[in-house]
């Protein structure tokens, strides 16, 4: 008799310290992560109001180097990776032959031959391995450096204000999406201004040897203006109010980015040929007449919470299906975003209703996002 033992489950460089405080744990592709500490809706809550401090370790960076850097990532990525300045970010995606959605990404441009690319945990391998693939004939080398990297974010309101105490690196002159290295508490970083959450806030890539170190000067630091640990279940709900997809939930290989409303992170204009262009070209022309499904925010009326894969119904049809559902702490009401036929996606449209268990729910139909923070 054979036994298929499961395979041991990945944990960061911050493992122990979670379970010193009490986190509960839970498996998230493949890496053991806290989901929460306490209480899902003062973690939310905190990042709304004050800030939350967050371990993102199980993300895949995959470092791109070279005199080709650039070409190759262009060549495999939808964006225009080569007008990426240095120490800027590029929001972007990796898509198939056929302009299915592989992942969504961030580039980082670190120098000026090297690019880091940062990948969710699910799909890491596979972008590894697209990138690696898509590099042949290119003067350019990709290396795995998801064993290299520690990745720590601070996020909310009071983010800048804490880190600013821990570094003397020029937050100020940081704008978002974009990088530069520093020390934050004597500790090499690059300092990202990147999130999740809709607020303001820093992604903190630093060697797994400092995670620890980095991980407690931060929580003394934020002490008195709120700062607490928060896990991936509030990280949810609150990239859920931003509007922002995804992966395994608007996003799939079954999409492309037109059908998920993000035909914007698709360059045509860019030089050279890139994975998925033809595709990618009927589809920006299918969306442009006759847009299939579209991605929307559902409100609830009342208290009953949508889940994925939840149909969405009008008049007794199915038009369209919950992508994403969760009471929302800042509304106060259950949310969902969904794809639906592009006649029920207007803001404002009643008479939808999200098929809970057989009873018919009703929700309004509104604009992305549910939240936005003001600047």
């Amino acid at each position: 008799m054979s036994s298929t033992a499961t395979p041991e489950k990945r944990r960061t460089a911050l493992d122990a310290l979670h379970r010193s405080l009490g986190a509960t744990m839970t498996d998230f592709a493949g890496w053991d992560m806290p989901l929460r500490y306490g209480s899902e809706r003062d973690e939310h809550l905190a990042v709304r109001t004050k800030a939350g401090l967050f371990d993102l370790s199980h993300m895949g960076e995959i470092t791109v180097t070279g005199p080709q850097a650039a070409q190759l990532l262009n060549y495999a990525l939808v964006g225009n990776i080569g007008s990426v300045g240095l120490g800027r970010a590029r929001y972007t995606m990796i898509c198939r032959a056929d302009g299915g959605i592989l992942d969504d990404l961030i580039v980082y441009r670190l120098a000026e031959t090297e690019y880091m690319v940062v990948a969710n945990a699910s799909n890491a391998q596979v972008v590894l391995d697209a990138l690696v693939e898509r590099a042949e004939g290119f003067d350019a080398l990709v290396r795995d450096d998801r064993d290299a990297y520690a990745l720590l974010a601070v996020q909310g309101p009071e983010s800048p204000g804490i880190l600013k105490s821990l570094t003397d690196a020029d937050l100020d002159g940081l704008k978002y999406y974009a990088g530069l290295p520093g020390t934050v508490a004597g500790v090499p970083a690059l300092i990202a201004r990147t999130g999740y959450t809709g607020e303001d806030g820093f992604e903190l890539f630093v060697s797994p040897g400092d995670a620890e170190k980095l991980w407690l000067a931060l929580t003394e630091a934020g002490a008195s203006v709120g700062l607490i640990p928060c896990g991936l279940s509030c990280r949810d709900t609150l990239r859920l109010e931003a509007g922002m997809p995804l992966y395994g939930h608007e996003l799939s290989t079954e999409l492309t980015p037109f059908d998920a409303g993000l035909g914007r992170v698709v360059k045509f204009e860019k030089d050279g040929d890139f994975v998925g262009r033809g595709a990618l070209e009927a589809a920006a022309e299918r969306a442009a007449s006759q847009p299939p499904r579209v991605l929307v925010g559902l409100v609830a009326e009342g208290r009953r919470v949508p889940r994925a894969g939840y149909p969405v119904v009008a008049d007794g049809q199915v038009i369209g299906e919950v992508t994403s559902g969760a009471p929302s702490p800042t509304l106060g009401r259950p949310i969902a975003m969904a794809y639906v036929d592009a006649a029920h996606s207007a803001p404002g449209t009643t008479g939808v209703g999200v098929d809970i268990r057989g009873s018919h729910e009703p929700y309004e139909v509104v604009a992305l996002p549910f939240y936005k923070r003001e600047k």
